[in-house]
């Protein structure tokens, strides 16, 4: 009974607590429902505020931007007012202008109107007086016809062979003073264009010689060259054809040869026999071997870089090996090369002043001294003139090289106006100052002569020969020679130039004078 009353209380207590619990759980919610509620009200208040204040942030923004607009609009229209007003005032200009242009119109035809009146007037009237001047011309050829006794044509055919023979007479006058100063232009403008190709060619001065010389790093090399007994050098003498002189010039071996082609080879092959350590005579001659077809490869390659530099093209192979042997053979220490290479630029340029083809002269130019470089003996007692033309009449060279080149020394008759021009080209650089040295030291002896002579007669005090020997020019001191006898000193020195010495061209001989006034301010 006990345990079932506490029971039957724990029951109804639990029930009561329950009731208890929904009934302050019911209260709180009522409590937070009404103040969601006011929260409410307070949110929509809030917002009704905010949405008036927007609206009126709306309003206040909308009639600012129509305010904009209407101030661009009157704005355009005032634009447009003023362009129609100055469109207006421009046709207003316009039709003024052209109603004046009409009245100076109408004012012009009218006076236009009045000058063909005028002039068809004059016209009738110059017409009635030809007329009468046909009559009057008509009675007095009548009247001279009966008191000369001869007709109107056989007086005129007497008059056409009077004046005939008068313009003849002038012609020939004409044309004798016309052909002396086309010669005294022509041998100017020949002396110009010589020297301006001149000028404009800058080349290096002769140093060739018939000598190498091989330096060596000590002369401990020159008994390994030398041999046993000799064997090396003699080997080397025998398969070159050069002879070694091994003396007492230290680190130095001379090799000399006239053929500058078999003295390369024998440098090369030294050079090659010290780098390698290995010299016997097995061993030389296969160098040598080597070193001529290295030599040949290398002049085929100067004969194509040469054809290039100067523009050439189309030459046979066998003439551009020609031309790479030239650079191993000199005349009178020049060497062929740089000569023929010279005598094409000098030819180029002087056939471009004549109005010539310049590729034509630079190929005679470059090939006029291919017979120097002959392939067999047999070859040797042809001229080289006549044997260069037969190479290139046989490698099919044109008519005009092939007539410069036989005939730049004069063996064959010149046919073409380029083989001249090759003929004074070679001249040129032949016979310039430096080329070769036999020719250097007769120049420099002669401007010394030149001077010399200057220096035998009285008052002079300076004299100086230049423009390569064409010009002497000789100072005289004012006190002892007057201006008669500087005039009369320089002929003097031109007859003594004349005379004692012989010269290319011509010498001009310039006596100066000069007076000075000298005062010193203290």
């Amino acid at each position: 009974m006990d345990s079932t009353m506490i029971i039957i209380a724990a029951i109804v207590g639990l029930a009561i607590g329950f009731a208890i619990a929904k009934f302050l759980e019911k209260g709180k919610a009522s409590k937070m429902i009404a103040s969601a509620k006011k929260d409410a009200s307070q949110i929509l208040k809030e917002a009704k505020l905010e949405g008036e204040s927007l609206k009126k942030d709306k309003i206040l923004q909308a009639k600012e931007k129509f305010l904009e607009l209407k101030a661009e609009h009157e704005k355009v229209i005032i634009n447009k007012d003023k362009k129609i007003n100055e469109a207006e005032k421009r046709t207003r200009d316009k039709e003024s202008q052209i109603s004046s242009e009409l009245a100076k119109n109408k004012k012009l035809n009218a006076q236009l109107d009045e000058k063909l009146r005028d002039i068809e007037h004059k016209r009738d009237f110059y017409e009635k007086k030809n007329a009468e001047l046909e009559k009057l011309h008509k009675s007095t050829v009548q009247q001279l016809e009966v008191i000369s006794g001869l007709s109107a044509d056989e007086a005129k055919s007497q008059l056409v062979e009077s004046l005939r023979e008068t313009a003849k007479t002038d012609a020939m006058g004409y044309i004798q003073t016309t052909v002396e100063e086309a010669k005294l232009t022509a041998q100017q403008e020949a002396r110009k264009i010589v020297i301006n190709t001149i000028q404009r060619i800058g080349t290096e001065e002769a140093v060739e010689n018939c000598v190498s010389v091989f330096n060596i790093e000590s002369d401990d090399v020159k008994g390994r060259i030398i041999g046993r007994e000799g064997r090396n050098i003699r080997a080397l003498e025998s398969a070159t054809g050069v002879e070694i002189i091994v003396d007492d010039t230290p680190e130095a071996i001379i090799l000399s040869c006239f053929d500058s082609v078999r003295r390369e080879v024998a440098r090369l092959s030294l050079h090659k026999l010290v780098t390698d350590g290995r010299i016997h005579p097995a061993r030389i001659e296969e160098i040598v071997k080597k070193t001529e077809k290295q030599i040949e490869a290398e002049i085929v390659e100067i004969g194509k870089r040469t054809v290039i530099d100067l523009g050439i093209h189309g030459l046979h192979p066998e003439l551009i090996k020609a031309v790479g042997r030239m650079k191993y053979r000199s005349s009178y220490g020049q060497n062929l090369l740089q000569h023929s290479r010279e005598v094409a630029k000098l030819c180029g340029v002087m056939a471009s002043e004549l109005g010539l083809n310049p590729k034509i002269a630079k190929r005679a130019g470059l090939l006029h001294d291919i017979g120097k470089v002959p392939n067999t003996e047999a070859e040797v007692e042809t001229p080289h003139a006549i044997l260069g033309m037969n190479w290139a009449e046989k490698y099919g060279e044109k008519k005009e090289v092939c007539n410069a080149i036989g005939a730049h020394h004069d063996e064959i008759e010149m046919t073409t106006l380029v083989s001249p021009i090759v003929q004074v080209c070679d001249a040129i650089s032949g016979a310039r100052p430096g080329a070769r040295r036999q020719v250097l030291d007769s120049y420099i002896q002669r401007l010394k002569d030149l001077e010399e002579i200057a220096f035998g007669f009285g008052g002079v005090q300076k004299a100086y020969a230049i423009q390569a020997g064409r010009e002497l020019r000789v100072i005289v001191e004012s006190e002892k020679v007057n201006d008669e006898k500087a005039a009369q000193l320089s002929f003097e020195i031109s007859q003594k130039i004349q005379t004692d010495m012989t010269y290319p061209g011509q010498v001009k001989v310039t006596v100066i004078r000069e007076t000075r006034a000298v005062n010193v301010a203290k």
